[in-house]
């Protein structure tokens, strides 16, 4: 895992604390700052090149020593053009012998990168955040909820999670994070079977942790690089969406 991290007195001409420490809320309104549409390219580089990782003073640098993400399932439900992505994650906490650490307090973000083909309705979305289901959540990109595939653009759904206080100093913990958000279909192109599948990749995985004391004030972001459980444990998530047949003709001469 990889780590960052923004105090209260950062030097705003390295560039990578800067663009972290503006917003200190959302990943991908950073993003967006940035890059006009979500490629995968660009968000790999964006991630690599433009936060802080590597920066954290007072919280562990490898969190793979006290803590374990997995995906334990994904899922779609629901039917016709309106479904649910839910998924499943594992938090594994491990006794660390790490005695003299300043309170923090951490959430999970989770940033579901959607393929072409759907979209999250803001609106349900604000809904789930007024419930308090989810600390923050919010649909970055195109939120055109009326355009078809072949005129809009990706966008990404991206949650944080509470996962409460003082979490490195914390006994062995298992427990789970159950996400699920509210998915519609556009209006496909035409294709020879009558359907367009649409394929959900793995979602990113981060960490933040905000820091208080009388010395520290700071958050310091982590990257989940590796995540624990794969294709063959969850499967591929494919939605398949009926769209008109296309139908080849040919001239009679």
């Amino acid at each position: 895992m990889k780590v960052g991290s923004c105090d209260a007195n950062y030097d705003d001409s390295d560039s990578k604390i800067s663009a972290f420490c503006s917003f200190k809320k959302y990943i991908m309104q950073s993003y967006y700052a940035k890059y006009e549409n979500l490629l995968d390219s660009d968000f790999q580089d964006f991630i690599g090149q433009e936060l802080p990782f590597g920066m954290c003073e007072v919280l562990p640098h490898d969190l793979s020593l006290v803590l374990k993400l997995s995906i334990l399932h994904r899922n779609l439900i629901g039917h016709g053009s309106h479904r649910h992505l839910t998924s499943s994650i594992r938090v594994n906490i491990k006794p660390e012998s790490i005695s003299e650490l300043p309170t923090h307090h951490c959430e999970v973000i989770i940033i579901e990168r959607l393929p072409s083909g759907v979209f999250a309705d803001p609106f349900e979305l604000q809904h789930l955040l007024q419930r308090g289901v989810y600390s923050n959540i919010a649909v970055f990109g195109d939120t055109n909820l009326e355009s078809p595939s072949f005129l809009s653009n990706r966008s990404a759904v991206e949650v944080h999670m509470d996962i409460g206080h003082n979490l490195f100093l914390r006994h062995a913990e298992e427990f789970n994070i159950n996400v699920e958000i509210p998915l519609h279909a556009r209006y496909p192109p035409l294709n020879e079977n009558g359907y367009w599948e649409v394929k959900f990749g793995v979602p990113d995985l981060f960490m933040r942790c905000s820091v208080e004391g009388k010395s520290h004030d700071e958050s310091c972001l982590y990257k989940v690089s590796e995540i624990t459980g794969s294709k063959l444990t969850y499967g591929t998530v494919v939605w398949k969406i009926p769209s008109g047949m296309k139908t080849s003709t040919r001239a009679n001469i």
